[in-house]
């Protein structure tokens, strides 16, 4: 697996461990959330940018 494919796989990680919290945490709600929340969306977002700017810088 090359450094491109573990940044997918990071990517799509993050999105799945966010989606699974946000659908048992009973603090966190479309307008807020609990601190765990808040990081994994962080974590989510930030893999994301990352990912979509390699996308769009790709020859």
């Amino acid at each position: 697996m090359t450094g491109k494919d573990d940044l997918y796989q990071r990517y799509m990680a993050a999105d799945r461990e966010h989606r699974e919290h946000a659908e048992t945490c009973t603090a966190c709600t479309p307008e807020s959330a609990c601190a765990a929340g808040a990081r994994l969306n962080e974590t989510f977002s930030r893999l994301q940018d990352a990912y979509t700017n390699r996308l769009r810088n790709k020859p």
